[in-house]
């Protein structure tokens, strides 16, 4: 697959030629749908906790004798049916992350691709230039585009700088880009080094 090169005035600069086997691949709904749930799954801080019964702080004694109340046989106030007692079957401390294959997690990253590239919304730059130092001038060569995810070879400081301040635009360099941050966005706007290394990622 051929894709053009644009510079940031919008003017064709060149082609650069992908593999089929990335970005032209049938759409798998499936696959996408696994991949993000296991991101956000990692993302998860899984930080909820309760008290059980051993953890609230209270008294161990036994506070009504066993035979002769007439009521029920309660060992401890820090039973769960008690006001300030500790909660039974409640959420703990865990890790909601599991494993995928690296081979589902890769044909994800291939789907979202080829779906960007077959809908149009594949933007390939020869570079984000560095002179864009001003949020201002960002604005007068991406402005048109809505919301976007711009992927680099490596970090890009100054370009992120100067895009941070706006809602709608992200960057991540090559290393980083995945499905979940590529399918929020309605354009993917890459240089032609991050396409040929992300290519070769995904081989």
């Amino acid at each position: 697959m051929k894709f053009q090169i644009v510079d940031r005035n919008s003017n064709a600069t060149g082609e650069i030629e992908c593999s089929d086997e990335v970005f032209a691949v049938e759409s798998r709904p499936d696959i996408v749908a696994r991949v993000i749930h296991w991101q956000l799954a990692k993302r998860r801080s899984g930080s909820h906790n309760v008290k059980n019964k051993s953890e609230v702080h209270g008294t161990t004694r036994k506070f009504v004798r066993q035979k002769g109340s007439g009521g029920a046989r309660h060992g401890s106030k820090k039973a769960a049916q008690f006001r300030g007692g500790g909660i039974v079957f409640g959420p703990v401390n865990r890790d909601h992350g599991y494993e995928l294959p690296k081979k589902i997690r890769k044909l994800g990253m291939r789907v979202v691709l080829s779906n960007k590239a077959q809908s149009g919304n594949l933007i390939v730059v020869d570079s984000f230039n560095c002179e864009l130092n001003k949020t201002k001038e960002f604005l007068n060569c991406f402005g048109k585009l809505k919301s976007a995810l711009f992927v680099d070879v490596d970090k890009n400081d100054e370009f992120n700088r100067v895009m941070n301040n706006l809602s709608g635009f992200d960057f991540l360099p090559q290393i980083g880009a995945n499905v979940y941050d590529i399918i929020k966005k309605e354009k993917l706007v890459v240089t032609a080094g991050a396409i040929k290394a992300l290519e070769s990622r995904l081989i």
